[in-house]
């Protein structure tokens, strides 16, 4: 799915050098496509809904890092530094071409709930379709957290939000999350 770059390595060329640290080069970045790629790619699924944009957006995250790859802060944790990418490559797509709503504001969903947590096991459509329901920055915020696996600090960073704000916004997608499968379970 996610295809590596080939060519020189980052490291031969002295342009791409800073400052006396070496950029990221081939190696490192083939691992960060194949260890990061699927949560990535989860992440893009999430917050866009369908799966062939997702993996449009995953590839051009990585287009963006290969091409930035001089800026690569090995002390930066390499999750923040992917998802703070891929997220700003949503947000341009979102920009050109808003996401679709799912459902109409007063039609209540469809959808059935297996358990009483939504975060136990896979993602659903169902669970989707919930996601979708929330307002971009509960979601955004929950992605990050429990799809893009980053630190409560982490997703702060990113924000660029107090610690408490993404703590508080987490816990209330939680909610919202659990009483918008609940109260669709009832209808079924």
């Amino acid at each position: 799915m996610f295809g590596c770059l080939t060519g020189r390595d980052a490291t031969e060329n002295p342009e791409v050098r800073r400052k006396g640290a070496l950029a990221l080069n081939q190696a490192d970045f083939n691992r960060l496509v194949e260890e990061h790629g699927p949560a990535l790619y989860r992440m893009a699924y999430r917050m866009i809904g369908d799966q062939h944009e997702a993996e449009d957006m995953v590839q051009e995250a990585f287009r963006s890092v290969w091409k930035s790859r001089s800026r690569f802060d090995s002390e930066r944790g390499e999750r923040a530094w992917l998802v703070s990418i891929l997220r700003r490559r949503i947000i341009d797509r979102w920009r050109k071409r808003p996401p679709p709503k799912v459902f109409a504001e007063d039609q209540a969903p469809d959808i059935s709930v297996r358990g009483d947590d939504p975060f136990r096991d896979e993602y659903s459509d169902e669970v989707q379709a919930a996601l979708d329901l929330l307002p971009r920055e509960l979601r955004e915020t929950l992605l990050l957290v429990v799809v893009g696996e980053l630190t409560h600090q982490e997703a702060a960073d990113l924000l660029d939000v107090p610690l408490g704000t993404v703590l508080s916004r987490v816990s209330r997608a939680r909610v919202r999350l659990r009483e918008y499968l609940e109260a669709c379970a009832k209808y079924r």
